[in-house]
């Protein structure tokens, strides 16, 4: 499989596959293809996965696409102004946050997780099952924005929103905390809770929080 990233404002991923290859991805993330493509739809991995994938925003079944000729080419779209961002599962296992998830590999597989503390997920705002990448192969990420890729050193600790998070590796341990000081929760505009990540380890962050843009988005259009 060869790909090319396509686009700046609302990129795609253009993915030429060999005769038999296959890419998968969550219903309707497929923006083209060429001729010389099979789609079969199912609930990868069973009903248990399926739901879990539900639960972290992403659609029940998987749209499964495979070419039946050599260089048959698919592309697969970001849903807002961002990145894609290509990740190679065969370097090692991602966590992901909720919507990221663009497509992948056949060879990459996706289940949904708990997050280790309950009051993480709680009131992490992004809720408490994320999404786990494993296998071997290549996958997309969505994310808003631009791409900031950070490594922390082992107890090194970075405090984000949890809007902000798109991915880390497993070694990084995830928890939400409580804002300090009555003033900053309620004058602060941040909220209550903020993401702790403490390294070792990669994390992907985004620059925009679209579930906040589209928030000012509506709070504007209530004002008028």
């Amino acid at each position: 499989m060869r790909y090319t990233i396509i686009g700046q404002t609302v990129p795609a991923v253009e993915c030429e596959l060999n005769a038999g290859e296959s890419m998968f991805t969550q219903s309707g993330g497929m923006i083209w293809q060429s001729q010389g493509i099979k789609m079969s739809t199912n609930a990868r991995g069973g009903l248990g996965r399926s739901l879990g994938r539900m639960f972290t925003g992403e659609s029940i079944f998987m749209a499964n696409y495979t070419a039946e000729v050599a260089g048959a080419k698919i592309a697969f779209g970001s849903t807002v102004p961002g990145s894609v961002v290509p990740v190679n599962i065969s370097q090692g296992d991602l966590i992901c946050q909720k919507g990221s998830f663009l497509c992948a590999e056949q060879t990459v597989d996706l289940k949904a997780i708990f997050t280790k503390k309950f009051m993480s997920g709680l009131f992490g705002g992004e809720g408490f099952i994320l999404q786990h990448l494993f296998g071997q192969g290549m996958a997309f990420l969505e994310v808003d924005g631009d791409m900031v890729e950070r490594y922390l050193n082992p107890g090194e600790v970075l405090k984000v929103d949890t809007g902000n998070v798109v991915a880390f590796e497993p070694t990084v341990n995830y928890e939400v905390e409580t804002v300090k000081g009555l003033g900053n929760i309620f004058l602060g505009g941040e909220g209550l809770f903020i993401t702790r990540l403490t390294g070792p380890g990669k994390i992907i962050l985004q620059t925009q929080n679209f579930n906040d843009f589209a928030g000012r988005i509506l709070s504007m259009g209530v004002k008028r």
